[in-house]
């Protein structure tokens, strides 16, 4: 198993001569996210201020009962509601699949040196789109699942499931489930290997908070790069043991 620094070299090579697109790519798919989730959240919150104003002061039974079935409080309740749909169906429609698009995108960069990593983030998304959002929706699903027994069983689950995005791009044969199955078996004896990864950023991450998140737009893309880096490499160990299921 290569280092972390390797991988990180192999991430900076990968980048270099690229920044400009990699943070122009970043800048645009975070602002296409909050596009997104902005408005929800404003909405949101907008929400829990009107219920604050109309359930602030004390109450006695009847007049709470007789604020639960007011229309101005059924009104409310059903803007939250709307809001509460909105977000979920755009997490997972838009949010999932882009996010599967933008990491294989710096994946491309990386192996082929396609540096088209705006256009290869809409191009990558689009694609196979159904199949794409199914298996990033069912992987959440299964470790939101795993997350209900516990915190630290959901956590072990992301990192065996992290790999599928990647699997799904470059697999087409591949349904979601199966997908997910593989992701599984490569990263057999590596998730410990992730987290360090990902640990190996703390200091950059922290540059990004003190730098009010501009640090991030410079991280995002070298951490991806890295990420696929690191499956690269599990992906050829799991080949050498037989790629058996």
């Amino acid at each position: 198993m290569k280092t972390n620094q390797e991988f990180k070299n192999s991430a900076l090579d990968a980048l270099r001569g690229n920044w400009g697109k990699a943070v122009v790519a970043t800048l645009i798919y975070v602002l296409i996210l909050s596009s997104i989730t902005g408005p929800v959240v404003i909405n949101t919150n907008s929400v829990k201020q009107q219920l604050t104003e109309l359930t602030g002061t004390s109450l006695s039974g009847y007049q709470a009962a007789a604020l639960i079935t007011s229309p101005e409080f059924i009104s409310i309740q059903k803007q939250a509601s709307r809001t509460s749909g909105i977000s979920t169906l755009l997490q997972f429609f838009l949010v999932l699949p882009l996010s599967l698009g933008f990491l294989n995108a710096f994946r491309r960069l990386l192996v082929a040196g396609d540096s088209q990593i705006l256009s290869n983030t809409f191009r990558i998304t689009f694609s196979s789109y159904w199949r794409k959002t199914w298996g990033m929706i069912l992987m959440y699903i299964l470790i939101f699942l795993w997350s209900l027994l516990f915190i630290i069983p959901g956590i072990i689950k992301w990192f065996s499931y992290s790999m599928t995005p990647f699997i799904l791009e470059e697999n087409p044969e591949l349904d979601a489930s199966s997908a997910i199955h593989r992701s599984r078996m490569m990263m057999r004896g590596h998730k410990f290997d992730l987290f360090y990864l990902y640990l190996s950023f703390i200091g950059w991450f922290i540059l990004g908070i003190l730098t009010a998140g501009i640090g991030f737009l410079w991280l995002a893309p070298y951490v991806d790069t890295s990420l696929a880096a690191f499956y690269e490499e599990v992906k050829a160990d799991y080949a050498l043991n037989g790629g058996l299921d």
